[in-house]
């Protein structure tokens, strides 16, 4: 492991990583907890480098905030990180950071005012101004693929993916689920401060959301109900000091009146004189199934039965890039056009109709049906890289989370569980044999009256596509971490549903 800690050095070594490797961003202000694992952890199995950054950002502490006593053990998180497998660790001075002492003269990146006024911003004024600031200069720095943070931070997450969109940083922005001690108390550094009463106390906050939650999920929607439920909950215990508690929207960082969608409702509260944050993102919303796995895994057809036998919607993702795929082999543009590719398809149209009475669901092209045309070969031999280009997984995410706001989906296809829908309820990682996958493609050729294909290339075909998916830089073929694996080789297509299902209800 490297434990790097100036600009010049980690470019150097991210220079010899960079070809053709994902590389991704554990940002932290060390004194590493199993939050922060959890975070590594899952940037481990998503990329092929992760580089953690340990600093203590001046820049976010107010004048009477705990910057001086903030635990500072970059040995020790050194240590965890060679531990779970971690090669580079970015750990600058502030100095090497541009922060320099006595000196204001320092470029800041301001997020939105109204982004400021709700949760931690009136009580932390310059807070979120340090954190955008030091954020932008670890991307800029790295230049990652992906950069992972945690949910606990809500109002951070939600101004560093605004940053970015306003920005146009081509990074991915990936949250966390918290991650809890048994007792429910979130993890956080700051938990090292607690005594042992205090730390008991603390408990009553995450009690106090999960009584929230109840009332929501009996069918509350007003969002001043909610919050006091939480600070009712809260009353009993003299040791806690309520800062604040409201009910926002989990992008816009707005106040709520009634929880339509999803409100995300969050806490700060002082124990003794320890401040702790916490939240909950309540959704009003069915429930999403997401099914992911490689070509041939059976995936569509299962997704579409499992819909129909829960009475949800199929979202037929595949479909949708095999729509992409058709509209570059329509207009003629060569593959490797990247560019002309990325204009062609983030001006198009796209269009997705449910199936109904057992009907294939419609995808429509600039007002064209092409619900027939995208299942030829020629089709299917550019879906995978197609779905490789930047543009065309942005677009088509962007369309697929905008279906599932409301939920009630079954969806398949690569990166369901890991991109899409990191947040679904129920995540499948169906596989097959490359033998049995190829038998099933030729079964469907033949359906469609194609009897000239040779299934040994058909074999061939599939393990260079396993290869191409699983080594892309953007949304590589991944088993989300929370994934349940199911193998489908020797199980009929309604043992596979069947299995889905059950899992799906426990």
């Amino acid at each position: 492991m490297r434990l790097l800690t100036t600009v010049a050095g980690l470019r150097t070594y991210l220079a010899s990583a960079r070809d053709k490797q994902m590389i991704g961003l554990v940002p932290t202000m060390g004194a590493l907890h199993q939050g922060h694992i959890s975070l590594i952890r899952r940037a481990m199995a998503e990329v092929d480098e992760v580089v953690v950054s340990i600093f203590v950002n001046p820049l976010q502490f107010g004048p009477q905030e705990d910057l001086a006593q903030y635990p500072r053990q970059l040995e020790t998180d050194a240590q965890l990180c060679a531990t779970l497998g971690v090669k580079a660790i970015f750990a600058p001075t502030p100095t090497e950071m541009g922060i320099h002492p006595q000196s204001e003269a320092i470029t800041q990146v301001i997020p939105p005012p109204q982004m400021l006024t709700t949760l931690c911003g009136p009580f932390r004024p310059g807070h979120f101004q340090g954190v955008a600031t030091i954020v932008t200069k670890l991307l800029n720095i790295v230049s990652p693929d992906v950069a992972y943070f945690g949910e606990k931070d809500a109002q951070q997450l939600a101004i560093i993916r605004k940053l970015l969109e306003d920005l146009n940083l081509p990074v991915v922005i990936k949250g966390c689920p918290i991650v809890r001690e048994a007792s429910g108390l979130a993890c956080s550094s700051r938990n090292r401060y607690l005594t042992e009463s205090e730390k008991k106390e603390a408990i009553a906050v995450y009690q106090g959301l999960q009584a929230a939650k109840q009332v929501f999920m009996a069918g509350e929607r007003q969002a001043q109900v909610l919050v006091n439920r939480v600070k009712e909950q809260l009353t009993p215990h003299s040791a806690i000091t309520v800062q604040y508690v409201e009910c926002v929207h989990p992008q816009t960082l707005q106040p709520l009146d009634t929880i339509e969608e999803t409100g995300l409702l969050a806490i700060a509260a002082y124990v003794g004189s320890t401040r702790l944050i916490d939240n909950m993102v309540l959704r009003v919303r069915k429930p999403i199934i997401a099914i992911d796995g490689p070509a041939g895994a059976g995936k569509s057809t299962v997704t579409r039965q499992v819909a129909q036998a829960l009475n949800l919607t199929y979202l037929d993702t595949g479909a949708m890039y095999r729509g992409m795929a058709w509209l570059v082999l329509d207009s003629g543009i060569p593959i490797e056009d990247e560019t002309a590719i990325a204009e062609l398809v983030s001006q198009a149209t796209l269009e997705f109709i449910p199936s109904r009475d057992e009907q294939p669901p419609q995808i429509i092209i600039n007002g064209e049906n092409v619900t027939q045309a995208i299942r030829t070969p020629q089709v299917t031999a550019l879906v995978s890289p197609i779905a490789a280009y930047a543009a065309v997984r942005q677009k088509l995410v962007a369309y697929q989370q905008e279906l599932g706001k409301l939920g009630g989906l079954v969806a398949e296809g690569r990166d369901i569980g890991t991109n899409v829908f990191p947040d679904a309820e129920v995540k499948i990682f169906l596989t097959a044999s490359v033998q049995e996958r190829a038998r099933r493609r030729l079964i469907d050729f033949q359906s469609q009256g194609q009897d000239n294909i040779d299934i040994q290339k058909l074999e061939q075909d599939i393990e260079q596509r396993d290869y191409q998916d699983s080594h892309r830089t953007l949304a590589p073929l991944r088993k989300a971490e929370d994934a349940m694996e199911l193998n489908t080789d020797g199980l009929t297509i309604e043992e596979v549903v069947n299995k889905i299902i059950q899992l799906s209800l426990k």
